[in-house]
Parts: C-alpha cells; structure tokens; sequence
C-alpha cells in the first residue's frame, strides 16, 4: 500500500492533537498579572507536551521518508502510536491542573512511556517491511536513544509517587534528549 494517506491522517490527527492541548489554556478572569499565576503549572504542562508531541511529528516525519510503502500491520501499529499521542492532551491537563501532584505526574510518565512503546514497534514494523538492508534499518540501527527514553520514563513513572519534580525532570530530560536534531535517517537518505 502507498504510505501517503498514513502520513496524511497522522498529520491530521497530530494536529488535532496539538489543537486540543492549546484549547485546555483557558484566559484568566482579570487583567493583572497576578491572574496568570495560578497558569503557570497549566502552561508549563503544555509547553512540555507541545514539545514532544512535535519530536513525535518530526521523528515520524523522518522515518516516513525513508520507507517506501505500508502493509495492513504497520497501518494498526500506527493507529497505535496516534492512540496514545490522543491520550496527551487529558494527561497534560490533569498534570497541569493538579499542580505537578504524583499521581497525574506518573500518568502523564506511563502515557510518555506507551507513545515510545508505540513508536518502537512501529519503526520495528516499518523497518523489518523494508529489509535488514534497507535506509530504515541502516539509519534506526539499535536504537540506543530510544532504549535510553524507555527507561528513563519507566524509572519516572515509578519516581514520580515519591518525588515528582524529579520524575518531571526525567521528562524534560528525555525531551532534550530527543529535541536536538536526530539525524541518522537524515544521513542514510543523503547518502543513499
């Protein structure tokens, strides 16, 4: 199957993604500044998810460009990446409402944690479609940020429920981690 209406609906769904989370912004009654306030935990949990709901756009970006064509499994496994991407917008409201509170914290963690899930089993599919010999596979090859990601949001989830500034500091963390450019598939691409 061609792979554009897969890049197609998950552009879509990425941006209804990102749409929602900025609606869960609601304007404060008054025109102090001081109104803001009671915000900043609320902004600051978009802030965070809008940047790594991006990561995920621009790493599926990537990996879609080196990737010829789709089977009826990689469509599902996508549809699995983009069912637990939906669910980052509850998760950044309830985080960002209760104040960085552990429960929510660990949530959002968990959520984090099955988006990189997702998104490995689907550049697994995508790369065992392509061949072992394939730019896919050259350019994920072991995958050792991604390793480094699960982890890192496991131990948050777990961190969380004792000090959730520290497993929010394992989030921002994983987000540098992956914020500065990827360019392995970038490579194989120029160079194949």
């Amino acid at each position: 199957m061609h792979k554009g209406r897969l890049e197609a609906f998950s552009d879509g769904v990425i941006a209804i993604i990102i749409t929602i989370m900025v609606l869960e912004l609601k304007a404060p009654h008054g025109t102090d500044y001081a109104t803001l306030a009671p915000l900043v935990p609320v902004f600051l949990s978009y802030v965070l998810s809008f940047v790594y709901v991006a990561i995920y756009w621009n790493n599926h970006h990537h990996m879609m460009q080196a990737v010829r064509a789709v089977t009826g499994p990689i469509l599902w496994a996508n549809m699995h990446l983009l069912f637990w991407l939906s669910l980052v917008p509850f998760a950044t409201a309830w985080m960002g409402e209760n104040h960085f509170a552990a429960r929510p914290v660990a949530f959002y963690g968990a959520v984090l944690f099955l988006c990189a899930v997702a998104f490995v089993l689907l550049s697994t599919l995508l790369a065992r479609h392509e061949g072992a010999d394939s730019q896919l596979a050259k350019a994920v090859g072991s995958d050792l940020k991604g390793k480094v990601s699960l982890a890192a949001y496991a131990a948050a989830v777990i961190v969380a429920f004792f000090s959730p500034p520290a497993a929010m500091g394992l989030y921002v963390l994983v987000a540098v981690i992956w914020f500065i450019p990827d360019r392995r598939i970038e490579r194989v691409l120029e160079a194949g």
